[in-house]
């Protein structure tokens, strides 16, 4: 029987999942026992998606599939699900979202990480958590519950290495009192240039941007839409512009930042 204290109590817990950080950090009712135990349920289902959808695990059906060696239709029901999803975000994004590399590979990593996230925290939600927030490697959500101010804000880094002298924070948004409750960036500061143009001649990069980021009301949207406006380039400003729910902040390789028009209304004050 879950034990309910009477005085929320704050937690943190950091993930290794997926080959990045999951932090997830709040307040709980429960008690550390079974908050703990909540949180280690949520990170399983991070660590399922990885053992299923990881290219770089020699055995998992994802790497199978890539090899020939199995069909979507054996795989696990999830792998199909994905795809079909995959297939949906890229009719949305009017192609700039795609799942096959060059080599013709399926590779959904640009929608399972935070689509495993959103899953995950969905099951912490269920199980009586509802104040708390969920860092993804650097795509943040927050739960409609958050009681603490700081919690609404987000810090967008500087398009540089998180290891480089100058790293640090290039702008903060305050997502009090808005729709939005998640943010994601996508860019080439830690692995260079991995997002390609499904649109150009061998898949090629578009180096218009080095980095952008993208808010909107849920994790998955926020990641497909970040990944697709990297890969459009510059004319994914007056793209995004178009898109009801959805701000983006931009970065241009000079340095340069351009915003869809009600990014803003964003900045913390």
């Amino acid at each position: 029987m879950t034990e309910v204290s009477h005085q929320p109590k704050q937690f943190e817990h950091i993930e290794l999942a997926m080959g990045t950080g999951f932090s997830f950090h709040g307040r709980s009712s429960l008690s550390d026992s079974d908050t703990s135990i909540v949180l280690n349920q949520a990170c399983a289902i991070l660590h399922e998606a990885d053992r299923i959808f990881s290219l770089y695990k020699p055995e998992s059906p994802l790497s199978r599939l890539a090899r020939g060696e199995t069909s979507v239709a054996a795989c696990p029901p999830v792998v199909d699900e994905i795809w079909n999803a995959c297939e949906q975000w890229e009719k949305t994004t009017d192609g700039w979202f795609s799942a096959f590399t060059s080599e013709h590979t399926f590779d959904p990593s640009g929608l399972v990480k935070t689509w495993a996230a959103e899953r995950a925290a969905e099951y912490v939600l269920e199980q009586g958590i509802t104040d708390f927030t969920l860092n993804a490697g650097g795509d943040i959500m927050i739960s409609d519950g958050v009681t603490e101010a700081i919690d609404w804000r987000m810090g967008i880094s500087k398009p540089i290495s998180i290891a480089a002298p100058e790293a640090g924070v290039l702008t903060v948004v305050d997502l009090h009192r808005t729709t939005f409750r998640a943010m994601a960036t996508s860019g080439s500061a830690e692995r260079g240039n991995h997002i390609w143009n499904p649109k150009a001649v061998g898949l090629a990069p578009n180096q218009d941007f080095v980095q952008v980021s993208v808010i909107a009301r849920d994790l998955v949207t926020a990641d497909v839409w970040a990944t697709a406006a990297f890969a459009e380039g510059e004319r994914a400003i007056a793209h995004l512009n178009r898109i009801d729910d959805l701000e983006a902040l931009f970065v241009y390789a000079d340095g340069n930042l351009a915003a869809t028009d009600g990014f803003i209304n964003l900045f913390a004050k």
